[in-house]
């Protein structure tokens, strides 16, 4: 008698318990499903021709007195403007910069300097700035040819920018973040998923390089030493799997 008194509530205790075990066991599976993402990374990128060149080119003079150098200077300078001007830079395009002249001191034998001046070296920045790109590359190769003119003159590598960059960084970023949504839904798919909201999103560094390079930095780059380039653009996202 005890014991069938007994069997009914252990009975009763044993079914509690496999119902408790079953509805836990779906509600962390439901739990787990919920908190379930993916990380994807998406990239753009586009091939872009620089629209805006500057060239850079400094005359330069020395001689024993302050006012000499800056005489010297003077007499180089009009060689250098009809240069430009005879390669088809209009006057609004040429620059020209503050002249410096600084004192070089005379130096002991054993290194030291001392007070006293030796002589004066005077130097000028020309800067031309052209929309015509290929001209700005063509005259920084023969530039210093006015050597031969007896112009002292040193000539810099020349730079090029793509001037519609702002408005080409929100495009790509865009087809990068498209990119990362494509990847998502394609692994939700291969995992028989549904792909569900976005959890979090970050944008990376805007890469502008030449074409076919691999260079790649931390805190971007932004060449400028080529013509043709190529900007990249990655964004990381993570996504709600339903």
């Amino acid at each position: 008698m005890n014991r069938n008194h007994l069997l009914l509530p252990a009975l009763v205790l044993g079914i509690s318990l496999i119902v408790c075990a079953v509805l836990l066991s779906q509600i962390f599976r439901f739990r787990d499903q919920a908190n379930q993402t993916i990380n994807v990374t998406g990239s753009a990128k586009r091939e872009i021709t620089s629209d805006l060149g500057i060239l850079r080119s400094s005359i330069q003079a020395e001689a024993p007195t302050a006012e000499a150098a800056y005489q010297r200077l003077l007499e180089q300078r009009p060689g250098v403007l009809n240069y430009l001007k005879e390669k088809g830079f209009a006057d609004a395009d040429i620059e020209l910069n503050t002249i410096n002249l600084n004192p070089v001191y005379e130096v002991t034998g054993q290194g030291y300097s001392t007070n006293r001046i030796i002589q004066y070296n005077a130097n000028q920045m020309v800067q031309v700035t052209s929309k015509d790109v290929e001209r700005i590359k063509a005259v920084s190769l023969d530039m210093t040819s006015l050597v031969r003119q007896g112009i002292n003159i040193m000539v810099m590598p020349p730079e090029y920018y793509y001037t519609k960059l702002a408005d080409l960084k929100i495009e790509i970023q865009a087809d990068a973040a498209k990119d990362a949504l494509n990847r998502a839904q394609k692994i939700a798919e291969a995992t028989g998923s549904d792909l569900g909201s976005i959890t979090n999103a970050r944008m990376g560094v805007i890469q502008i390089t030449p074409v076919n390079s691999n260079m790649i930095a931390d805190y971007g780059i932004n060449d400028a030493t080529s013509i043709e380039k190529e900007i990249t653009a990655v964004v990381s996202a993570s996504f709600r799997l339903d």
